[in-house]
């Protein structure tokens, strides 16, 4: 089954998730006969059945009893994938996400068996076949594939049931290489692959965040591993994503035929040149496409104008749509088609904006990344990409300084990554999830793995500035404007663009909320929504009741009204457990408040909070609080310095934080002048 290109993360998400929750509303479809034979349960899922298990902590929904995998390659390259799955059910929610069984497939991949168990509390086994199964395209959102699903519902499934399936496949696959996923979410009771190969052939494995396991030799060319009582990955909030803490192990077979060794990458170099075979033809430019850059660039002298102008082009006019039909999977379309359709998918794009840029004497190469942190390795090249985006060699008549998303490479000099799919990242910038993160560079010389620069701090700013006015009865007024460039005017620029006009006002009234009660907001502009480029900005009107507290003669007012700076974070850290994972930020940020409150006629200042000063590795914040004029100034600034802070670290974030939190809660005392 081929690799998805998606337009970004948080899309990606969303087309999982959607897949899986229509799974989720057909297995509600599917008829189960009302009575079944008994006693028809395979001996290998009875046998995970009568497993005793050990109590767990964090009482999981459920436990997975068995996940094995058989893995038959033939001569002619058609790999057979035999696959057993077994869970406990162990309380009621577990129905709903574990209660069914299903398998994809698409063109090239066909399911020859489909079965699916229930063994009851009471012994009595129920089971459904493939005649019971509805078939249903994963086609979805913005992707046209033909991807299919199979989908059982269990019998009986509920608490204290163990459901199992199993499912052969087999397929003809474009590489050789399999991530075999053996921790999970959820405890693993036991995990077991093997591996069948034709004589003359070999293969490697590489384990990832786990123990190195030796194969055991169970007859000619086959080959085994198992792993067992394996703990759940706990999903920690702010966490990389799970796959990348996870345990796997990556597998490679390397055919005997010299032919079919294409299939197999044993480096960077080769992935790339296989890559490259794959795409080179497909930017040839046609006619249509010439007269349209023409068109573009007409009048334009300044080459990075010219530039800037083909990359709006593509991220603002050529619509994001995915057909991923067998190698399509991999290879972009031809670049006559996507512009003759205007619609294409991350590689069509980089692929239709590659061409343009060659036809204004500017070359670029594909990068094929991944959208989340940690998955791609450096020391085990692998086809672990979801996402293409482009490496445009500037020219030395193109001034870099405001291009902040540039390396400088030994042979092709200085290298500009761009995202053509994400429409609200402008060029010169980079989204978050690709930051700090590997990138596939595919030359005519072969692949190479390169990092992504992470942008700094300033490059992603918040500049906050407000005027407060207090009433000696501690309401609170307040105009607030917010100037956002870099990666925050994005991820703003998206909600707002997201959501209906007539509700744009809730994302305003959802940030409030997060620091003031009892608010109503009054008004609330957006500038330069759709000016990708520009700094986006906001302004905002709020009045809150009893924002100051009153005690006797005294006004308690925290002069950081409006913003928190990660402090939720400390929450992770008071849980009785201690924290597995790192915490991934997911950008360098400054982010800057500077607010003016003006207090209440006849009221002094009788105590100020003390100017703050805290700093770790991975983050720094200052502030200072000022009255002049019966004007309280706050201001503050807070910097994100680097994005992964490894688990060993998390006391110095902890102490970090606390700084941080008793500053944004210290409060200012005023008192009632003397009359």
């Amino acid at each position: 089954m081929h690799n998805s290109c998606f337009r970004r993360s948080q899309r990606a998400r969303a087309i999982r998730q959607g897949v899986k929750l229509a799974l989720y509303a057909l297995t509600a479809l599917v008829c189960v006969p009302t009575r079944l034979p008994a006693d028809n349960a395979p001996d290998w899922l009875r046998a995970a059945a009568q497993q005793k298990l050990s109590p767990y902590p964090d009482n999981p929904i459920a436990v997975i009893l068995l996940d094995e995998l058989q893995i038959t390659v033939q001569s002619n390259g058609e790999v057979n994938t035999r696959h057993r799955l077994a869970y406990k059910l162990l309380r009621p929610e577990a129905q709903d996400r574990y209660g069914y069984a299903s398998v994809n497939f698409d063109n090239e991949t066909k399911v020859t068996s489909f079965k699916a168990w229930t063994i009851l509390a009471n012994g009595t086994e129920l089971s459904v076949g493939e005649k019971d199964a509805l078939e249903t395209s994963l086609a979805t959102y913005e992707v046209f594939t033909d991807d299919k699903a199979k989908v059982l519902r269990f019998p009986g499934a509920a608490a204290g049931t163990v459901v199992g399936y199993e499912y052969v496949r087999k397929e003809r696959p474009f590489l050789f290489e399999n991530a075999w996923m053996f921790q999970d979410p959820l405890p693993v009771k036991r995990a077991r692959l093997s591996l069948q190969l034709p004589s003359g052939w070999d293969f490697s494995a590489r384990w990832f965040n786990y123990p190195d396991q030796k194969p055991q030799s169970s007859g000619a060319n086959q080959s085994s591993w198992e792993v067992q009582d394996l703990p759940a990955v706990d999903i920690e909030p702010g966490m990389p994503v799970w796959k990348a803490v996870g345990g796997w192990m990556g597998l490679k077979y390397f055919p005997h035929d010299p032919a079919q060794r294409v299939k197999t990458m044993g480096s960077w170099t080769d992935l790339g040149t296989w890559y490259a075979g794959l795409a080179q033809a497909q930017r040839a430019p046609s006619p249509q496409i010439q007269q349209k850059v023409s068109e573009l660039i007409s009048g334009v002298t300044d080459p990075a104008a010219k530039m800037l102008a083909l990359a709006r082009y593509i991220q603002q006019k050529i619509r994001y749509v995915a057909i991923e039909i067998g190698v399509g999977g991999y290879q972009p379309h031809a670049a006559a088609d996507i512009f003759q359709h205007q619609y294409g998918d991350c590689k069509d794009k980089a692929t239709l904006l590659a061409t343009m840029l060659h036809e204004i004497g500017i070359e670029s190469y594909y990068v094929l990344v991944d959208t989340n942190r940690g998955i791609v390795r450096p020391d085990y090249p692998s086809m672990n990409f979801d996402h293409v985006v482009l490496a445009i060699r500037l020219p030395d008549t193109i001034n870099a300084a405001p291009l902040y998303a540039v390396m400088n490479h030994p042979k092709l000099g200085r290298l500009l990554f761009f995202d053509p799919t994400d429409e609200y990242v402008p060029p010169g910038y980079l989204p978050a999830s690709l930051q700090h993160n590997y990138g596939l560079l595919v030359t005519p010389d072969g692949g190479e793995l390169v990092p992504l620069p992470l942008l700094t701090p300033a490059t992603n700013r918040l500049l906050r500035t407000a005027k407060f006015s207090l009433s000696a009865t501690g309401n609170l007024s307040g105009d607030v404007q917010e100037l956002l460039w870099g990666g925050p005017a994005s991820d703003q620029r998206a909600a707002f663009l997201e959501t209906q006009p007539s509700k744009r006002a809730q994302i305003f009234e959802g940030f409030l909320s997060s620091s003031v009660n009892d608010f109503t907001l009054t008004s609330g502009t957006i500038a330069n929504l759709e000016q990708y480029d520009q700094s986006l900005i906001l302004g905002y009107k709020f009045f809150t009741r009893g924002y100051a507290n009153s005690t006797g003669e005294l006004l308690l007012v925290r002069p950081r009204v409006l913003g928190d700076k990660y402090t939720w974070l400390l929450r992770l850290f008071a849980e009785q457990k201690p924290r597995k994972y790192p915490i991934e930020f997911d950008e360098a940020t400054r982010q800057d408040d500077l607010f003016d409150i003006t207090l209440p006629a006849g009221y002094v200042v009788d105590g100020l909070p003390e100017p703050v000063q805290a700093s770790c590795d991975y983050a720094s914040y200052r502030s200072e609080t000022k009255v002049a004029d019966g004007v309280l100034h706050y201001k503050r600034t807070f910097e994100i310095k680097d994005v992964l802070v490894p688990t060993e670290k998390l006391g110095e974030l902890r102490t970090f934080l606390q700084q941080v939190a008793a500053d944004q809660e210290a409060a200012a005392v005023l008192r009632r002048a003397a009359p």
